[in-house]
């Protein structure tokens, strides 16, 4: 993205000089559906990412222009609510959140483009906040401190967009680092960067193109069953309060007699909260080897155990599992559908992304899209 594009974009809507804001969209590495169990997660900002322009206004009024759907949106900084254009939701939303917070904000308008692919799983929306958050602070000099962006942008997405989301997304967005994954401790928000060095290799997203009408009950169901077996363990060790404090010992003795369902959903949690800690050792020793395979074990997981996968993710990864050239394979974020991440030899992307194009439209009827991303800050000015 270049920053005089989007500043004379800017000035043909607007008229003015805007300050230009980037913000992140993020992979997760390894740590899947630990983050409402209180476990870690392990993301990683990437190099696609929302770009957002803003300058002040004489009156009260907000005036946005999304790039993708080529609409303006107009409201009032004084009554704000809901928009009919679902994408303005994520930047009202920051708004009203700061103003919840007693922030003073005054009118703004508002340019919004970007190359995270939308619906990838690569949390757009997230980056979307992000930058909003940022760009509202340094418009208006607010000193709002990183951690509150991410927790105001994570409660703007939980109110004027409806999705009950974690923190991760968010996080991962505002704190980001190049060539480093990010250890967070989703119970303490307390968090370690740990190198991400790739060594001849690249992170690959492939992709499905399929986002199935089982995702969103699915997700209320399994954390549903994870909050079941805490309860029943919780009768007998009264400090528990989520999987994070629970072994499968505990799981064995006093979930498994009574649902083995449950039994096995939790049993997934557990053991991927201890993959990551692992993963997280691997990473230091700087063993992508060792990282590959625990999230081969992952995927194995996600499928057969908590059952969030699909088809299409499967076939994904079985394909890659034989060749030597790809250390790791999973799927990535809530299920369903959405991409898979892997880690291939630079000098086999193209190749495999062509032989995989042709299997999957075969398979599939589908196109495959892939995206190799690297590492990246989190959001910032941009200029």
């Amino acid at each position: 993205m270049n920053a005089q594009h989007l500043k004379n974009t800017f000035k043909k809507l607007f008229n003015v000089e805007p300050i230009l804001v980037r913000s992140p969209g993020r992979i997760n590495i390894i740590g899947e559906h630990t983050d409402y169990n209180g476990g870690f997660v392990m993301p990683a900002a990437i190099d696609k990412a929302i770009y957002v322009a803003i300058s002040k206004r004489e009156d009260d009024e907000i005036h946005l222009f999304s790039e993708s759907y080529q609409q303006f949106d107009i409201s009032s900084i004084r009554s704000l609510k809901k928009s009919e254009n679902s994408w303005a939701n994520y930047i009202l939303g920051v708004a009203d959140q700061l103003k919840e917070r007693g922030y003073p904000l005054g009118g703004f308008n508002f340019y919004i483009d970007g190359d995270v692919p939308l619906g990838a799983g690569l949390s757009s929306s997230a980056a979307v906040e992000c930058a909003t958050g940022f760009a509202l602070d340094q418009l208006f000099s607010l000193s709002v401190p990183k951690m509150d962006i991410a927790l105001i942008a994570q409660k703007a997405e939980q109110t004027f967009a409806g999705v009950n989301c974690g923190i991760m997304d968010q996080f991962a967005s505002v704190f980001g680092k190049k060539d480093q994954a990010i250890m967070l401790d989703c119970r303490s928000m307390k968090h370690i960067y740990i190198p991400l060095k790739l060594d001849g290799y690249k992170l690959l997203l492939l992709n499905t193109n399929v986002k199935h009408a089982l995702a969103d009950s699915a997700y209320n169901k399994r954390r549903a069953q994870c909050e079941q077996g805490v309860a029943w363990v919780k009768e007998h060790y009264p400090n528990v309060s989520t999987l994070r404090d629970v072994d499968l010992t505990m799981l064995e003795a006093y979930v498994k007699p009574k649902d083995l369902e449950v039994y096995t959903k939790c049993s997934f949690v557990v053991k991927e909260i201890g993959r990551l800690l692992t993963a997280a050792e691997q990473l230091e020793n700087g063993n992508l080897q060792g990282l590959g395979k625990l999230m081969f074990e992952t995927h194995e997981g996600l499928s057969k155990d908590y059952e969030v996968s699909c088809k299409e993710l499967d076939f994904l990864v079985e394909a890659v599992k034989p060749l030597d050239y790809v250390l790791g394979a999973r799927m990535m974020g809530g299920g369903f559908g959405g991409c898979t991440i892997n880690i291939v030899k630079e000098e086999k992307i193209a190749d495999l992304i062509e032989e995989l194009s042709s299997k999957y439209l075969l398979q599939f009827g589908l196109k495959l899209d892939a995206y190799t991303v690297q590492t990246d800050n989190g959001t910032s000015l941009f200029n």
